[in-house]
C-alpha cells in the first residue's frame, strides 16, 4: 500500500478492529454491485471511499431527471447517460486508487455467472424479483456471500445472504409475490442513502471478517416513524433451487480467444514491427501521465464511445495495472464485432 493511501485511510486504520491488515483486506477485495441507482449510489460512493480495490458496477440504465431526488452521484447534466460508465467515471475521480470496472448491461441468466465469477463479494441493489431471484441462485452455485436492500415508500431492509453457510434469499422469500415498486408508490430520497449506507457497512463486516454481519437476520427500518426491527430466520434448503457450477448459462462475448500478453513478447513485438502495433492505455488520464508506455489513452469508462477508431489492420493491445480494465476492453471491443487481432496486458514491466 502506497504511502498516500495509508494517509488516505489513516482514520480508519486506526480502527483496532480494522487496522492495516483490514485496509489491505479491502484493497484485495472485488465486490460487484448490481445496480447503480438508489441504493447503488452510496454503496458504490462509501467503497470507493474505503478503499475497495476493485468494483464491477451493473447497470444498463440511463440517468432520468427523476433519478436526481435520491441517486446522488449524478447531477442534472448527466441525464441521458449511462449509469454504469458514467458512475465508474466520477467514482475513478473521488478515489484513484480503486479499479471500477462498467458493465453497461443488464443482469439476465445468460451473462449473470459470468460476471459474478470475477468478484468475491455481490451486493444486490436492484429493483426488481427477476434480478433478486437470479444474483441469490448465482451466489449460491457460485458460493458468494450476498448482500441484499430494497427500498419503498419510507421503508428499507437489509440482510446478508448465503455467507458462511448461511441462509439465502430464497430461504426468506421463497417465492415472489406482486408488489409495488418505487415508480408506482414513490420512495423518500434519503431512504436509499440510510439502506445504502448499511449495505456498505456490511459489506465492509463481511470483506474484513470483522463484527456481527445480518447473515440469518432481516433488519427493517421506517424512517416515517423511526422503527427499527430485526427479524430472525433460518436456512431453509427445501426452499433452494439447485444449480451446479456446471448447469450455469454462460455468454461467449468474446469472438476470439482472449489472448494475455506478456510486456516482454509486447517488447519484442514492438521491435519487430512497431507500425503493426495500436497500444491503447485504458488507465486513468493521471495513471498515463504517471507511468507512460506509449500509445494512446482512452479511460476505459470513454472507450464504448470510441471504439469505431479501433484499427482492424493493425494488433489492437490494451494495457492497465491490474490487468481488469484492459481484458474488459478486449471484451467490449469483441462484442462489437471486431474484426482484427486484439489483445489485453497488464502492467508487469
Amino acid at each position: 500500500m502506497e504511502p498516500q493511501e495509508r494517509k488516505r485511510y489513516i482514520r480508519q486504520i486506526t480502527l483496532p478492529e480494522m487496522g492495516l491488515a483490514g485496509q489491505e483486506k479491502l484493497k484485495a477485495a472485488k465486490v460487484l454491485v448490481i445496480g447503480a441507482g438508489g441504493l447503488g449510489c452510496p454503496v458504490l460512493q462509501y467503497l470507493t471511499a474505503a478503499g475497495v480495490g476493485t468494483i464491477g458496477i451493473v447497470d444498463d440504465d440511463t440517468v432520468d431527471v427523476t433519478n436526481l431526488h435520491r441517486q446522488i452521484l449524478y447531477s442534472t447534466a448527466d441525464v441521458g447517460k449511462g449509469k454504469a460508465i458514467t458512475a465508474a467515471g466520477k467514482l475513478s475521480i473521488m478515489n484513484p486508487f480503486v479499479s471500477h470496472i462498467p458493465f453497461p448491461v443488464r443482469l439476465t441468466e445468460e451473462n449473470a455467472a459470468e460476471i459474478i465469477s470475477g468478484f468475491d463479494l455481490v451486493i444486490d441493489g436492484s429493483d426488481n424479483f427477476p434480478t433478486r431471484y437470479l444474483a441469490n441462485d448465482v451466489c449460491v452455485a457460485l458460493n458468494k456471500p450476498l448482500i441484499f436492500g430494497s427500498i419503498l415508500r419510507f421503508e428499507g431492509q437489509v440482510s446478508v445472504f448465503n455467507y458462511k453457510g448461511g441462509p439465502t434469499y430464497r430461504c426468506l422469500f421463497p417465492e415472489a409475490e406482486e408488489g409495488d415498486n418505487c415508480e408506482v408508490a414513490g420512495v423518500i430520497g434519503i431512504l436509499p442513502g440510510i439502506i445504502g449506507s448499511y449495505m456498505a457497512n456490511e459489506a465492509i463486516k463481511v470483506i474484513c471478517g470483522i463484527g456481527e454481519t445480518l447473515s440469518g437476520q432481516l433488519l427493517v427500518i421506517n424512517t416515517l416513524t423511526n422503527q427499527t426491527n430485526i427479524f430472525h430466520f433460518n436456512r431453509n434448503f427445501d426452499s433452494q433451487i439447485t444449480i451446479k457450477e456446471d448447469d450455469l448459462p454462460m455468454v461467449e462475448v468474446i469472438k476470439v480467444d482472449p489472448k494475455q500478453l506478456l510486456f516482454p513478447d509486447f517488447e519484442k513485438m514492438i521491435e519487430a514491427d512497431p507500425d503493426d502495433i495500436f497500444l491503447v492505455d485504458v488507465r486513468e488520464e493521471y495513471e498515463f501521465e504517471e507511468d507512460f508506455i506509449g500509445g494512446i489513452n482512452i479511460p476505459l469508462p470513454d472507450l464504448p464511445e470510441k471504439l469505431t477508431t479501433m484499427p482492424a489492420d493493425k494488433t489492437v493491445v490494451f494495457y492497465c495495472r491490474s490487468g481488469l480494465r484492459s481484458l474488459m476492453a478486449l471484451k467490449l471491443l469483441n462484442k462489437n464485432n471486431f474484426e482484427g487481432l486484439s489483445y489485453w496486458m497488464k502492467e508487469e514491466k
